[in-house]
């Protein structure tokens, strides 16, 4: 059973850094696109970044190129998403996600089979 559980959402003020974790567990040796997505009130789920297991290409949502960046460790245990240049639009729920993929990067399209129970990130003016 994969699990994901996301940390290290909170409030910042406008300009500011935050770096969100996502503890991953029970991943086989296979391919998997893990990434981010959020949602605040009202609004449609957004996607964020998104990470090749054991690769480095990553996609990212057009409303963050620039000021955040995926990564994930070598063991595949933990997703990071650091955010530089926060503003007050980025304010949301923030969702871990991953999905077993052949595509030698990681689509933000289609269907994510598992999802975190999310973090929430707070961006004052």
């Amino acid at each position: 059973q994969v699990t994901l559980v996301e940390s290290g959402g909170g409030s910042v003020q406008a300009g500011g850094s935050l770096t969100l974790s996502c503890a991953i567990s029970g991943v086989d040796d296979g391919r998997y696109c893990m990434a981010w997505f959020r949602q605040a009130p009202g609004k449609e789920r957004e996607e964020v970044a998104g990470i090749l297991s054991g690769g480095r290409i990553t996609s990212y949502g057009d409303s963050v190129k620039g000021r955040f960046t995926i990564s994930h460790d070598s063991a595949k245990t933990t997703l990071f998403l650091q955010m530089n240049s926060l503003k007050p639009e980025d304010s949301a729920m923030y969702y871990c996600a991953a999905k077993k993929t052949l595509l030698t990067y990681c689509s933000l399209k289609g269907t994510f089979t598992y999802w975190g129970q999310g973090t929430q990130v707070t961006v004052s003016p």
